[in-house]
Parts: structure tokens; C-alpha cells; sequence
């Protein structure tokens, strides 16, 4: 007997994914819990896998839950589209969204390309900030949906990975003086406390030449050769270099990239855009 997998289940399967809990994802869909285990009890046994682990704090995916949710978020962005297409119900209204200045210039036209033809109808509106501002006004409402850095460490969904990196002028020297001048992002940025916390670790010196949460400043002053930065390395621009551990600055972490978005109160346009970053951003 032939088995599908059906749109419902996979809907079901993703919040659960996403919330990492089923009383939330029961929220999201708007069913019960007890009704949201039946369905997750329903599609293990469809695909005859262990899709769930449960854990003291809520729900994590197997290695077989990882490889459905990137099937199954095609599965419903596709399936989304083309109901929307052949009924004619373009998504309209104005989104909100708030991003990172490096992953603005990193992800952002990527991601819209992909997003505002099949929906011309929506207006898009569009917040750069550090993530510490965009979590702030995005606690406030004044966001629909923003994109943050997080700690590599951190609970709940992780889209993307990304690697801090020193950043130089190519032609700066090798040997940079001490105390070692930075520019670096707000005081709570993950890359301002990365930086600092790795250099107090080695013992080496250092002074804050220039803090700001505009990236274009800090790469104004990068390459004005009076100091180093901390990047994102997908933000590089090909007229800098990376700084490797031969230049003797110590290893920086590798931060997250997440969504915040209200699920419970998201309208259909949020939400479309939600599925659509989660199925594009990590092969970006």
C-alpha cells in the first residue's frame, strides 16, 4: 500500500520543530496537545522512524526528524505557493521585518529575489540595527518578524551558523601594534563581548577604537587601516581580509542565526515569510 505524507502532519511536525515544545506548537496549529501527539504518533509510524526525543525541557529532533524538517519545509513552501498562485489569494499587507546590517548585506537580497515576486501585492519594510535594538523593538511590536544573532549555545531553532572573524585592509600590515586598536559593534553585541573575551582569555591588550552598531562605519574605519574588526564571515566585502591564527589574535566563536516571530498572533504574510527564510537561509 502506497503511503503519502500529508500537508497537516508535516505543518504539525515543523511547529513542533520550531517551538521546540508541544504546547506551543499546539498553540500555533491550533489544536490540542493531546491531538498534536496523535499526529506526531501518526507520521513517526508513516515513515517508520523515530522523529522526536523528548527531554526535560520540551521535544528535540532525531538525526531522522533533521533530514524530514528540510524535506518538509520544501514540501509546505511549495504547497503554499502554488494554492496561493491558482487561487489567486497573492498574500497582501505590509511586513515588517528587522535585520542585522551584516546579514542584510549578506542574505537579504537573496532572500527577497525568492519572496516578493510571488507575492506582489505585499509591502515589505525593511529595520537594520544591531540584534540587541532589533530585539528590543521586536519585543515592543514594532516588528513582525526580525532575524538575530544568538550564541552558537543557545536553546531553540538555529537556522544558519556563522563564523566571527578579525577582519583587515588587505595591504595592513601582518603585526598589528599593542594595545591592539578595534571596531567593534555595540557593547552588547555577541561580536563586541566575542572579541573582548577572547582577548582577555589570550592576554592581549587592546583598546576600543571605534563602537558603533553601523556597519558601514566600522568598515569605514577598518579600511581606513586604523583598526581590526569582528565580522560575520559571510559580511566580508572582497576588498578586506580575514586575519588568520598566524597573525596571533586568538579563535573567535561561531554564532546562530534564528527567527523571532509571535506564532501565535503572526498574520498568513508573517508566517509565509517565516517558511520561506527557514527553507532557503541555510543553503544560502
Amino acid at each position: 500500500m502506497a503511503h503519502s505524507l500529508d500537508i497537516d502532519l508535516l505543518r504539525s511536525f515543523a511547529a513542533v520543530a520550531e517551538t521546540g515544545a508541544l504546547s506551543r506548537a499546539a498553540e500555533r496549529v491550533s489544536r490540542s496537545q493531546a491531538a498534536l501527539s496523535m499526529q506526531m504518533k501518526r507520521l513517526e509510524d508513516l515513515v517508520a522512524q523515530p522523529l522526536l526525543r523528548r527531554t526535560g525541557r520540551g521535544v528535540s529532533l532525531t538525526v531522522q526528524g533533521e533530514r524530514l524538517l528540510v524535506h518538509a519545509r520544501r514540501i509546505l513552501s511549495a504547497h503554499d505557493d502554488a494554492l496561493a498562485e491558482l487561487s489567486g489569494r497573492s498574500l497582501t499587507g505590509t511586513l515588517r521585518i528587522g535585520c542585522p546590517d551584516d546579514y542584510a548585506q549578506a542574505f537579504l537580497p537573496a532572500l527577497l529575489r525568492g519572496f516578493a515576486p510571488r507575492h506582489p501585492a505585499a509591502a515589505i519594510a525593511v529595520v537594520c540595527a544591531a540584534t540587541p535594538r532589533l530585539e528590543e523593538r521586536w519585543q515592543r511590536g514594532g516588528l513582525d518578524l526580525a532575524l538575530v544573532s544568538v550564541a552558537r549555545s543557545a536553546e531553540g531553532e538555529i537556522l544558519r551558523h556563522e563564523d566571527l572573524v578579525w577582519v583587515a585592509p588587505r595591504g595592513a600590515p601582518a603585526a598589528w601594534p599593542d594595545p591592539l586598536p578595534l571596531a567593534l559593534g555595540d557593547p552588547d553585541t555577541l561580536d563586541h563581548r566575542a572579541a573582548r573575551a577572547a582577548l582577555d582569555k589570550a592576554g592581549r591588550p587592546y583598546r576600543i577604537a571605534y563602537a558603533s552598531g553601523s556597519l558601514s562605519g566600522l568598515l569605514a574605519v577598518t579600511r581606513s587601516e586604523q583598526a581590526v574588526a569582528v565580522l560575520t564571515r559571510a559580511a566580508v566585502p572582497p576588498d578586506l581580509r580575514i586575519l588568520t591564527r598566524s597573525s596571533g589574535l586568538p579563535a573567535l566563536p561561531r554564532i546562530g542565526l534564528t527567527i523571532r516571530m509571535d506564532g501565535a498572533h503572526a498574520t498568513p504574510l508573517t508566517r509565509a515569510f517565516a517558511a520561506h527564510v527557514r527553507s532557503v537561509l541555510p543553503a544560502l
